[in-house]
């Protein structure tokens, strides 16, 4: 096959799943009124974004991060724009028994879930690698073993209720790309864990479906302080992509793009490996 015949088939298929997506992914918000929902990494960026959207759409809320003063100023502000309920639960993922310990509470607090939302990362430097193992051990138990044993603890409410996961990860996870390995790595993971429990679950004809969100680059404070000097894109907004997530869960998508270029960047990674290595390299700067 010819350089313009892939061309033409790349341009078929991005006109196809636009299409599917504009028909898939209207939801009634009224469906979320009442919802029990669990969001991990609350505090701040997507996070808290997350919560706002799911307030505002009645939602039953629990919410944890490591940070409690800031989660109680969450709390306060998602109970003022229309939750239902809104609890906090401090948590360190990196400590296994806490990630098993904030469903617990959620299921104790909310009468089961309907949505675990998963969202919670580890800090991580944003250089070349320095060959530390050590912190990479360490950011797969935050960012990765902590969704499993949530979504472990969770199943058997969210079977009961047909509910759904909702995995929030990144085009790193996809994409191959300096300054990130120990991070991408988590997301390369939890690509594959939550893509192949997608089909186990398909398999068994579980009423739980899970959602798993790819995100190009949000203009959180964390992520624009790290890039500042580094990378020349453009950064989407926290709320918009909150509310992308949210929108792919409640239609129970199995995998939603956010934002648009993220697709068309997993189409360009397989089809045309040397353009695509040429734009990574030169979306970055790097100053030894």
């Amino acid at each position: 096959m010819n350089i313009y015949a892939k061309l033409l088939l790349l341009c078929s298929i991005g006109v196809a799943f636009i299409a599917v997506r504009w028909s898939a992914t209207s939801f009634n918000e009224e469906s979320l009124k009442g919802a029990r929902v669990l969001v991990t990494g609350a505090s701040t960026g997507i996070g808290e974004q997350l919560a706002y959207q799911y307030a505002r759409l009645g939602a039953q809320l629990v919410i944890t991060a490591r940070r409690g003063n800031v989660l109680e100023e969450v709390v306060r502000k998602c109970k003022e724009m229309g939750a239902q309920k809104a609890f906090f639960i401090p948590a360190d993922m990196a400590s296994p028994p806490d990630a098993e310990r904030v469903v617990q509470y959620a299921i104790e607090q909310l009468g089961g879930l309907d949505f675990l939302v998963l969202n919670h990362i580890g800090p991580s430097p944003y250089s070349m690698w320095n060959g530390d193992v050590e912190h990479t051990r360490w950011l797969l138990q935050v960012n990765f073993l902590s969704y499993l044993q949530m979504a472990q603890k969770a199943l058997p409410t969210l079977e009961k209720s047909k509910g759904s996961i909702v995995v929030v990860s990144s085009l790193l996870g996809k994409i191959c790309g300096p300054f990130t390995l120990p991070y991408a790595a988590t997301k390369f993971a939890l690509n594959g864990f939550f893509g192949g429990l997608q089909h186990e679950l398909a398999m068994q004809k579980s009423n739980v479906s899970i959602t798993i969100c790819i995100l190009g680059l949000i203009d959180t404070d964390s992520a624009m302080e790290k890039i500042k000097g580094y990378i020349n894109m453009t950064a989407y907004p926290a709320h918009e992509s909150a509310r992308h997530i949210v929108e792919a869960g409640a239609s129970r998508q199995p995998e939603a793009f956010y934002p648009w270029y993220t697709f068309y960047a997993c189409l360009f990674r397989d089809w045309f490996p040397y353009f695509r290595d040429l734009a990574i390299q030169n979306s970055y700067t790097y100053n030894p």
